[in-house]
């Protein structure tokens, strides 16, 4: 197979960019056919894997965090349709919050990552579509590979990535979250499922998941599967900074989903709105806000597991 990773060389706090020539050797020793392109600035990863599928690469591998696995994917699709079916996406881990990584249990060891990128095919992943508004008031989308979330999420994007993630994912969160928290109260919302009847909530969090973990390490979705071909839903209501203090053990093990507060759902199509400004994280990043709609495509790519 044609191999083209796209890096982030400012990924794991520009270790990656540093440790770049050591890196490649041990790919390209696994790998004999590969390329590769430095992401420049916000998005562009997209833009270099959309025109490494075009030249006929036919394996793209996102070398960085949860950003630039997104942006890697959302370069696999254009005009809302695969540019090649057959092309599958690789990981090489590199990021703060590694949150992608969690839900299949792979650790930053460089090693066992080129392990994963050696065999062709792959296993088929469900990709979720988010359809939202941008903070223009314009009609924004965007694919995502693991959880699309709003509420204090989105607050929490504002404050993570406007500050330096050098403490690490999961510290780098707390310390976002609880500023955001200190600020935040919860939203009431409207939402459906599969165009169903509406329902209105008040939201800590509602979380899209098609991985089980975000915020650096929290468990949202423990029964989410990422080939299953449906979301699993989580909603938080009425969730304090004291919980996340307090409880924090159980938001990251998983506990939670038998806490009074949280609820589970499950569907294929989400939708939602609010008469308020309600933020949405996507990815680990802030795109715009509500009304939304988030739809599931089964098996849409193939990933190097």
């Amino acid at each position: 197979m044609k191999t083209y990773l796209v890096v982030n060389p400012k990924s794991a706090n520009g270790d990656t960019g540093k440790r770049w020539a050591e890196i490649q050797a041990r790919v390209a020793r696994a790998l004999p056919s590969i390329s590769h392109g430095f992401t420049e600035g916000p998005m562009h990863a997209e833009h270099l894997a959309r025109a490494a599928l075009h030249q006929g690469f036919d394996s793209i591998v996102a070398v960085g965090g949860d950003g630039t696995i997104n942006e890697t994917l959302n370069g696999f699709f254009e005009g809302g349709r695969p540019i090649n079916p057959q092309a599958s996406l690789g990981v090489l881990p590199r990021g703060t919050g590694g949150d992608f990584r969690r839900t299949f249990g792979w650790e930053l060891d460089l090693d066992a990552a080129v392990e994963r990128l050696k065999g062709e095919g792959g296993q088929p992943f469900d990709v979720g579509l988010l359809e939202y508004t941008a903070p223009d008031g314009s009609k924004g989308q965007r694919y995502f590979a693991n959880i699309a979330s709003f509420g204090v999420s989105g607050a929490v994007d504002n404050e993570v990535n406007q500050s330096s993630k050098a403490l690490g994912g999961k510290l780098s969160f707390m310390l976002g979250s609880f500023k955001a928290m200190m600020k935040y109260a919860d939203k009431k919302v409207r939402f459906r499922l599969d165009g169903g009847p509406w329902e209105e909530a008040t939201v800590t969090t509602l979380a899209v998941a098609n991985g089980k973990y975000f915020g650096g390490g929290m468990k949202v979705a423990p029964e989410a599967l990422t080939h299953d071909g449906i979301f699993d839903i989580t909603v938080w209501s009425g969730y304090s900074l004291k919980d996340f203090v307090l409880k924090q053990s159980g938001i990251y093990s998983g506990a939670h989903v038998g806490w009074k507060n949280t609820r589970c759902l499950k569907a294929r199509v989400f939708e939602a709105e609010s008469d308020e400004e309600v933020l949405i994280d996507c990815d680990g990043e802030q795109p715009g806000r509500l009304p939304c709609k988030m739809t599931l495509l089964p098996g849409a790519v193939k990933l190097k597991v």
